[in-house]
């Protein structure tokens, strides 16, 4: 059903229509709201699905707004929690007495943490059920701004039921701000940006990292296609193109090998192609 409903979120300029406007739509019965869910259930009625989702859209701009303290856009929240809401709509079930928001609000929250567990900036800062616990749940209950002292993170630990030293660890992590990298645009700041430490002009992170990968592909990738090639197939590539002097000659090779030019430009197209196959997987 999420292929067949599509929901778009607009860009961060224009989000403040988008909540106007799913604001401005109008709340089911609960009466209306069994009725559309017996008809999806029973029947399959996309209609009535979209009927459900549009009712429960402000939920979802609610739920979004409570996870804008971890830097990612009110938009991509919000249309990841309408994907967690649209699940929710396909799996609810009229029958038990519970009505679709109460059953929704688990979908859309765990698609948003799936979402920001994916993409926050720091390498590593959930990947234990300690972590999620305090990752989703410190912020609220920090009483400020500030650093914890000594007895709020034994307070937390305790609450949570994890190390205080874990509390410290993701209070340090939380507490971390984003560098930029190339400066401001101000010359005299500029001197200053980390960018302008680095040995080389030419070292910028994404084109070091880029280069790193191009040569694993051609000392390790080059090795592992050479050696998938036939001996023969894998000994014209070598002199053809990887030769340190000299390369050979289609008509050399054909004489070598006793077959016609034609057949050793065969040969060497289709090793060649197999390689690149290869090669692409590789990336």
């Amino acid at each position: 059903m999420t292929h067949a409903l599509n929901f778009p979120v607009p860009a961060a300029g224009s989000i403040d229509q988008y909540i106007q406007s799913v604001n401005r739509m109008p709340l089911l019965s609960e009466r209306e709201e069994v009725e559309l869910a017996t008809r999806l259930r029973d029947e399959g009625d996309v209609e009535a699905a979209r009927k459900l989702v549009l009712s429960h859209l402000r939920v979802v701009v609610a739920i979004a707004r409570g996870y804008l303290g971890y830097g990612l856009p009110h938009a991509d929240l919000i249309q990841e929690g309408n994907v967690g809401l649209m699940k929710a709509v396909k799996r609810f079930d009229p029958s038990r007495g519970v009505r679709l928001v109460s059953f929704a609000i688990h979908w859309i929250k765990a698609e948003i943490h799936e979402y920001i567990l994916k993409n926050w900036r720091l390498v590593k800062i959930a990947t234990t059920k300690a972590q999620r616990k305090l990752f989703f749940n410190l912020r609220s209950l920090k009483q400020d701004s500030g650093t914890l002292n000594v007895d709020e993170v034994e307070a937390v630990a305790a609450q949570l039921k994890v190390k205080p030293e874990e509390v410290v660890e993701m209070e340090t992590r939380l507490g971390g701000r984003d560098i930029p990298l190339e400066g401001s645009g101000d010359d005299e700041d500029d001197r200053y940006a980390p960018i302008a430490y680095l040995p080389d002009p030419h070292a910028e992170p994404s084109e070091v990292l880029a280069q790193a990968q191009l040569a694993r592909l051609q000392d390790v990738g080059l090795r592992e296609a050479l050696g998938s090639l036939d001996e023969r197939s894998r000994a014209i590539v070598e002199r053809r193109w990887l030769s340190e002097g000299e390369t050979a000659t289609l008509h050399e090779l054909a004489a070598e090998y006793g077959v016609s030019a034609e057949r050793i430009r065969q040969i060497e197209a289709k090793a060649m192609q197999k390689m690149r196959g290869l090669l692409a997987d590789a990336r």
